[in-house]
This record gives structure tokens, sequence and C-alpha cells, in this order.
């Protein structure tokens, strides 16, 4: 759920439908100044758009639904950034989980500049009325990762990695909203501990990957409803 200043290079990305044009991403590259202040709101998109030259009557156009679709738009530039620094690695993890450990320490370094544009995005998102959007928002979050992991298929279930991996991703950008070292350590820290879960799955025997769906269930339920109205 998270970015930095954007360049051109990523936009023009596919977003439920919609595509991210270089106007919205200008507006969110410059919005983004403004955000700790006003939070996500008309006010700190208009002045976005004036700061990127923007004409403001074009802001609603961006944006129909205002500032959710901003957030919306801002989580996927940021995907296509996680995507792309993932596969500029002169050397890649080997195995899996540790791949999925890069992408999401990735993401995170991509935000620290940010930091408080990501947690009001997250208590926006976290409203009942835009439950959907936040859920849309992570199950492209993750399936991006899992993708980017050489992941395009699976030998276990397609939802129930994305489902574990939401809940991985989802615990560990609140441990980094709420660390205050420089260095990220202790969000690492927890980030290895929640990857345990990840690193199991392609390993459990028939009897145990069978308890875990059972727990998986209802996430794999919402994640993959999801996935069917967003093509995968």
């Amino acid at each position: 759920m998270v970015g930095r200043e954007f360049t051109g290079s990523t936009s023009g990305i596919d977003t439920a439908g919609k595509r991210v044009s270089e106007e919205a991403a200008a507006i969110i590259s410059a919005a983004l100044m403004h955000v700790p202040f006003d939070g996500w709101s008309d006010e700190a998109l208009l002045a976005g758009a004036v700061d990127a030259g923007i004409e403001p009557e074009h802001v609603s156009v961006c944006f129909p639904s205002g500032p959710i679709d901003a957030i919306a738009a801002y989580i996927a530039l940021a995907d296509a950034e996680m995507v792309a620094a993932f596969e500029l690695l002169d050397k890649k993890p080997e195995k899996v989980h540790l791949m999925i450990r890069k992408l999401i320490l990735l993401r995170l370094e991509q935000a620290s500049a940010h930091k408080e544009a990501v947690r009001r995005a997250a208590t926006l998102l976290a409203l009942p009325i835009n439950a959907g959007q936040s859920a849309r928002t992570l199950y492209r979050t993750v399936d991006a990762m899992w993708r980017a992991a050489g992941q395009q298929d699976t030998d276990f279930s397609f939802y129930t990695k994305r489902a574990t991996l939401a809940a991985v991703y989802s615990s560990t950008l609140l441990a980094w909203m709420a660390d205050t070292s420089s260095d990220m350590a202790a969000t690492e820290a927890f980030l290895d501990r929640r990857l345990k879960d990840v690193a199991r799955i392609p390993q459990m025997t028939g009897p145990a990957r069978s308890v875990f769906a059972a727990g998986q269930k209802l996430a794999e339920g919402i994640v993959g409803g999801i996935g069917r109205r967003t093509g995968r």
C-alpha cells in the first residue's frame, strides 16, 4: 500500500480496468507533500495539481471518486515501482519466501520518505465504507508480489498463497508504521517471524495442508472473490 514519488515510467498501468495516466501520477507525486497536513483530501489533490502545473479541474477527471481513487492509484503505482526495483536487482534470492521478503522490504524502503502519507491512506482505507477498495488494493499488491517471485500459478492453492501473504504484508505494514528506528531492524525481525508461514506452504504434507486450508477458508473466499472480479 505504499510508494514514493513516481516517474513517467510507472504511469499508464492498469488498475481495476482503469489506467493511471501520467497526469494522475504527476498529481499524486506532487500531492504527497501536502497529505501529511491535509490528509488524502480534495485540498491535497488540488494543491498537488497546482504544484504539478495541471489545471485544478483535471483532478476530478483523474480521480472521479475523489481521494479514495487517488489512494488506489498511489498503491497501483507503488506496486509497479516495487516490481520494477525487484527486476533490476543484480542477484535475486533463490527461495520463494526470500523473494517475498525482498519485495516487501523494497516496498517499505520506497515508502520511507512518505510514511505519514501511508499512515493516512491506511486510516482512510480502514473505514467500513472503503472496505471493498481496501481489499481490492491489498489483493493486487500481494498478487504482484507472488507473480514477481515467479509464482504465475501455484502447486497448492492460488488463493491460499495470496490470503497468507495478505496477512503477512498487512501485519508487517502496521509494524513498519509503528517502527521509529532508522534502520527498520524491528520491522525486518517482525517480517521474518511472519514469513515462516509463507516458507511452510510449498513443503506442507497433505494432512497439514488440509488443516491450513481450513483456517484460510474465509480469507480465501474474500481474496478469491476479488481476484475473479479483477481478472487475477
